[in-house]
């Protein structure tokens, strides 16, 4: 669907300029709740940031994206953009309008012509948005989108209404906010100049410095991730988009078992839980992730995964379990599916599985795209029966339910 809406965007070649876009992720997303800051939080199984990354990294106008994060992100960045092609991001300041100026020093290496600036909490504005903004950016120095007001306004101080405020000319204003590049980074190094610190968005640091800035229509969908509600909402919006058009539902199931041998700890949904030994296989025995995968390939009607990855083949011994379960997602995602839900129930008399739940549903959901809220895992024991009550090993059932095409 995204490559047919590129096909139609309009690009005059005769007329190209070189654009950059500057992602601003600093901010630490309080307000979202959670144990991240927003942009980090999982939407649809992904991390908000990467969704915006996807939509610029895969513009056909845009050249270059340079992402502006926090001081102490490194970590939550390297891990929400694993396997995208970008340039090493700059730490951002202590104010919105810090970050950005930071972003656009760093972005005006090779000297761009037109510049984005968007909030990495905005991750689903469409690649029109994009071409829009860019290409009024031929007729005006500054263009940003917006919506205007719909709603009777209000100016009410301390909470008491003094009138009612005209709303024909008031827009809510979103971004992408697309300027000439030289022209906001001199306003920038103005405003910055002059101590004033506190400006909101780019907007208003070309008004500053006397640019005049350009309207033009937003979109309903291009809303700014800011609460918690905001996420749960992306989260059903974004599974409701995924499942309208996949009619087709499956089920598969997967069966794994792993015996104990000499190690100091196991691993299961990639999670590494001490132990007085390991689980015993060719790859790093993952017991769980086994089973969720064959689960996957059983839902499409693939061949096990012993068939796809022979124990006899060499390559993959030691070879993290993850590889498996990407090839599953690999497959699904090639005939246009998706994750409904997974359930994993772990037999084990130890070691003690409990407390690892959270951090394995955490590290499944960005393999499976899913939220966190369409992963189950249960443990449970044997009650001392059998060659799992005796602690001779784990085995792990799971069921994944995924949606397809017909």
């Amino acid at each position: 669907m995204l490559h047919g809406i590129l096909k139609s965007i309009p690009i005059k070649y005769g007329e190209l300029m070189s654009v950059v876009a500057v992602i601003v992720a600093g901010g630490s997303g309080l307000r979202a709740g959670g144990a991240l800051p927003k942009q980090y939080q999982l939407v649809g199984g992904k991390p908000v940031i990467r969704w915006t990354l996807e939509a610029f990294l895969g513009h056909p106008l845009v050249q270059k994206v340079q992402v502006v994060i926090g001081k102490g992100h490194e970590a939550l960045f390297a891990s929400a953009t694993a396997g995208l092609d970008l340039i090493a991001p700059v730490v951002g300041g202590g104010t919105r309008q810090d970050s950005c100026r930071a972003g656009l020093e760093a972005a005006g290496v090779g000297d761009p012509d037109k510049v984005l600036i968007h909030d990495a909490a905005r991750p689903f504005l469409s690649p029109q948005l994009i071409a829009n903004v860019i290409n009024e950016l031929d007729y005006a120095d500054a263009v940003i989108p917006g919506l205007p007001v719909a709603d009777t306004m209000k100016y009410a101080p301390g909470g008491q209404i003094e009138r009612t405020v005209d709303r024909a000319s008031l827009w809510f204003v979103q971004t992408p906010q697309g300027f000439i590049y030289n022209k906001i980074m001199a306003a920038h190094a103005k405003a910055h100049a002059d101590g004033m610190t506190t400006f909101t968005d780019d907007a208003a640091v070309a008004e500053y410095a006397g640019m005049k800035v350009q309207i033009i229509a937003g979109e309903q969908n291009n809303r700014k991730l800011t609460t918690s509600h905001d996420i749960d909402v992306a989260n059903r919006e974004t599974s409701a988009r995924n499942f309208e058009h996949r009619p087709d539902v499956r089920t598969g199931q997967g069966i794994d078992f792993h015996t104990f041998t000499k190690g100091k700890g196991v691993i299961l949904c990639g999670v590494n839980i001490p132990h007085t030994e390991k689980l015993k296989g060719h790859s790093d025995a993952d017991v769980a992730m086994h089973a969720l995968t064959d689960a996957i390939f059983g839902a499409i009607g693939e061949a096990d995964i012993g068939q796809h990855f022979p124990p006899s083949d060499p390559q993959w011994k030691g070879v993290a379990s993850s590889v498996f379960l990407k090839k599953a997602m690999e497959l699904l995602r090639k005939r246009d599916g998706v994750v409904a839900n997974v359930d994993i129930t772990i037999l084990a008399e130890a070691p003690r599985i409990g407390p690892h739940l959270a951090a394995m549903k955490a590290a499944l959901a960005p393999l499976l795209d899913v939220s966190l809220d369409r992963i189950g895992i249960k443990a449970t024991t044997t009650e001392g029966m059998g060659a799992i009550g005796r602690k001779e090993g784990i085995s792990a059932f799971a069921t994944a339910t995924v949606r397809l095409p017909l």
